[in-house]
């Protein structure tokens, strides 16, 4: 069913219930106000605002019937452009209502993506906040697409109209535009670590899947209170809050990823599900294994669950988790954009002792991993990771080469590169873009990085391969110590004694590692950054990689 119709179903069963909070820590240090009305209205009490399912449904209809005013129709395009805020997804919804595409934009790009995305996607309208003002100021002229600029938030620019007061006055009746399930809904755009963004096109097919296959996977129900601490416009926070969006349950969106906020909320909301990405599990754990954490101050009496995704997760920095929460559940989740988000592979709340591996099939999902002929190869070799399931995108919009390349036959080809152990489980190796050919070998990076994140003083590591005169390249590792933490190259060099030879980093680099918003590890960044460092060759060093 078209995806709007759960909200729907949750006004009419649960309209005075709470759908959604939004915590924002950092304005409660800055500012107070009392109740003031956002649009129907929000209770809105400091850095706390809420609203129901029916305000939920309400605002998004207001929206609906004002877009259908000025012209918006099936298939149009209407971009978001915001931090997560209260707002964030009724207007989401309020676009899918009218039949039209939402477009989700990364709230970090700079001017000149923000302007390639908007014209790839053919976007006439877009909604954008205080944290994009600037950049969204310097380039409108520009977009000649844009027929109507939307803003919320202080010091509304002149060429943009506030959101709150363009709405008001349109009618709460649900416009009912007729929708299927094969109706386009939304197109987001890929991370872009490998080049310019590509917008992913997705049916109401594939977003309705998506709560269908969360739900299944961790077992939301009403009662359920899930923080979402991602960014909405990728699929991977959104997607996981379609499993308590199906159930009516309530969704916490924190502003801001601060270690000390996670707690703070995950505490005072009595949240039971809470998804992270690898560095907001790594900082979380630092604050909490530091002496001067004071834990009685906090209830994590209602959280049960814990998932990680957006890359490879450390099975060492699990194992710290449950020494901290020895009664938690914990998943873990692989997805692409092009797949709706998480679920195509997860490991499953049951299958703890296999921690390392991303995984079996989701639910409603196959996969199989091929050589470069496209023949499936056996448990333990490695290979291209493919899906084919109900949440595979339609196509990369308007890039049919891109779109040949990536679906063959039913499957989605990922780029990535796994494997599968005896059980049928799955291991993701890295990128195929990732490997690193030392004389000929095959290094993949992930292997090494989950080794040195064993490492008590490391926080975060990122290996890359760097230009070598002979080898062709090596593997550098570049590594961010946490807080307080000192370490030698010699001290590193000697930890790494516990790898095979050929996958020792032969360069260590003491510096901070980058990441997207969405938690991976910006390889592109350090590739720039370190990548054509040249090495020049040792005496036999090709018989040191044996």
């Amino acid at each position: 069913m078209p995806i709007v119709d759960i909200l729907r179903k949750n006004a009419e069963l649960y309209g005075n219930d709470d759908a959604l909070v939004e915590l924002n820590y950092d304005a409660e240090a800055k500012k107070s106000w009392s109740e003031i009305e956002l649009v129907e209205p929000a209770r809105k009490f400091g850095f706390r605002s809420v609203i129901t399912w029916k305000q939920f449904d309400d605002i998004a209809n207001r929206f609906a019937n004002y877009l259908i005013s000025i012209g918006i129709k099936k298939d149009d395009k209407v971009a978001i452009l915001l931090m997560n805020c209260i707002e964030w997804l009724p207007a989401y919804f309020g676009v899918l209502k009218t039949g039209a595409w939402a477009v989700p934009l990364n709230y970090r790009i700079p001017p000149e993506e923000i302007q390639y995305s908007l014209e790839k996607s053919e976007a006439s309208v877009l909604l954008f906040g205080e944290d994009t003002l600037d950049r969204v100021e310097s380039i409108h002229e520009n977009l000649k697409g844009i027929r109507q600029f939307l803003y919320t938030g202080e010091n509304k620019p002149a060429f943009a109209k506030d959101f709150s007061s363009a709405i008001i006055d349109f009618d709460t009746t649900d416009p009912m535009i007729p929708l299927t399930d094969d109706d386009f809904a939304a197109i987001y755009f890929s991370s872009g670590t490998t080049g310019l963004p590509k917008a992913i096109l997705h049916k109401h097919r594939s977003l309705s899947s998506a709560c269908v296959t969360e739900q299944k996977h961790h077992g939301q129900t009403k009662d359920d209170i899930f923080l979402c601490i991602p960014p909405l416009y990728h699929t991977g926070a959104k997607m996981h809050w379609f499993g308590s969006f199906l159930v009516g349950g309530k969704g916490i969106l924190l502003r801001g990823s601060k270690a000390e906020w996670i707690l703070r909320a995950a505490s005072e909301e009595k949240c039971s599900i809470v998804w992270m990405t690898v560095p907001w599990v790594q900082d979380v754990l630092c604050l909490l294994e530091d002496p001067n954490f004071d834990r009685s101050k906090y209830d994590f009496s209602h959280w049960r669950m814990l998932h990680i995704g957006a890359q490879p997760v450390p099975p060492s920095l699990v194992h710290r988790w449950l020494k901290q929460f020895p009664t938690h559940q914990y998943d873990t989740n692989y997805g692409l954009s092009e797949s709706t988000g998480p679920g195509c592979v997860h490991l499953g709340v049951e299958n703890i002792n296999k921690v390392g591996a991303i995984g079996i099939p989701g639910y409603g999902w196959k996969t199989k991993i091929v050589d470069e002929d496209g023949n499936e190869v056996k448990p333990g070799e490695v290979g291209e990771l493919c899906v084919q399931g109900p949440g595979l995108m339609t196509c990369y919009y308007h890039d049919e080469k891109a779109t040949n390349e990536t679906l063959r036959d039913g499957w989605l080809f990922t780029g990535d590169i796994a494997k599968t152990d005896e059980d049928g489980f799955i291991y993701l190796v890295d990128r195929k873009k990732n490997v690193i050919i030392m004389g000929g070998e095959n290094i993949y990076p992930v292997q090494i990085e989950d080794f040195i994140m064993k490492h008590p003083a490391v926080k975060a590591v990122g290996v890359i391969g760097v230009y070598h005169e002979r080898l062709g390249e090596i593997p550098a590792a570049i590594i961010e110590l946490k807080d307080g933490c000192a370490c030698t190259e010699d001290e590193m060099n000697e930890f790494c004694k516990a790898l095979p030879r050929y996958k020792r980093p032969r360069k260590i680099i003491f510096a901070p590692v980058p990441h997207n918003p969405t938690g991976k590890i910006e390889k592109p960044k350090l590739r720039a950054m370190y990548g054509g460092t040249r090495v020049v060759a040792k005496q036999n060093e090709i018989s040191e990689i044996s």
